[in-house]
């Protein structure tokens, strides 16, 4: 019993030795004269694609009835539009439909109401803004502009290119102010910063048929936006 007492005592040593030099060498690699920091890049851009959103509304005492009124209105609208639609240049899309019942004061279905829309997009504004005209009895309801995603992708690329550069240089100055001849990456986080310009819709009072007919397109002029990309991380110092 004492032999086995004395083994049991010396594995028990030989743990302890092993774990004590396993912590001393995780303290010995701890990493010394690390510094974070992020930089950015950014690139600004005209914002090159359009949504247009043409939308009806129809009332009537039963649902079906105006049902088939906005139908009809989507078809009608549809089918003149599409006649100058091109990949790119014009895309036509339907969009949201609506329809509720109305109640009356003492709370029963007194008729019903539906709206239905009709999504114009893509780069060609005036394209656009003359079809939008042709699409009765469908008006402009809201307007946003945004960049596409051909030119986001990009812009994204220049950003990125940007960010690391500054993210480098800005890691070389503070290893020479520190005294160090060099710094070695440590890790690294590349994220895309949200577009101070993306879309916002433009809401605009539905027209009359008879404006809408005799009203001449639309001016339409895009903002810019930017494209933010930042690089964030840290540094060893050596």
């Amino acid at each position: 019993m004492k032999n086995l007492n004395s083994f049991g005592n010396f594995f028990l040593s030989i743990a302890m030795i092993s774990a004590a030099a396993s912590v001393g060498a995780q303290t010995a690699a701890e990493p010394h004269n690390v510094v974070q920091l992020s930089a950015t890049g950014s690139v600004e851009a005209q914002q090159d694609w359009l949504t247009l959103t043409l939308s009806t509304t129809k009332e009537g005492s039963e649902p079906a009835a105006v049902q088939s009124q906005l139908r009809q209105a989507l078809e009608g609208a549809m089918a003149a539009v599409k006649k100058t639609a091109e990949p790119g240049s014009m895309e036509v899309h339907s969009g949201a439909f609506n329809l509720q019942p109305r109640y009356a004061k003492d709370g029963k279905i007194s008729g019903w109401v539906g709206s239905t829309e009709l999504v114009l997009e893509g780069s060609d504004f005036v394209r656009i803004g003359t079809a939008a005209n042709r699409a009765q009895p469908l008006a402009i309801s809201a307007m946003a502009f945004s960049l596409n995603r051909q030119t986001t992708a990009r812009l994204e690329s220049q950003a990125q290119a940007l960010a690391i550069g500054s993210f480098k240089a800005k890691a070389a100055e503070i290893a020479r102010g520190f005294g160090f001849a060099d710094y070695a990456l440590r890790e690294v986080t590349v994220s895309q910063a949200d577009q101070p310009g993306a879309p916002v819709p433009r809401f605009m009072p539905m027209a009359s048929k008879m404006a809408m007919a005799d009203a001449a397109p639309m001016p339409m002029e895009s903002a810019k936006s930017w494209v933010v990309v930042t690089v964030s991380g840290a540094v060893q110092l050596k």
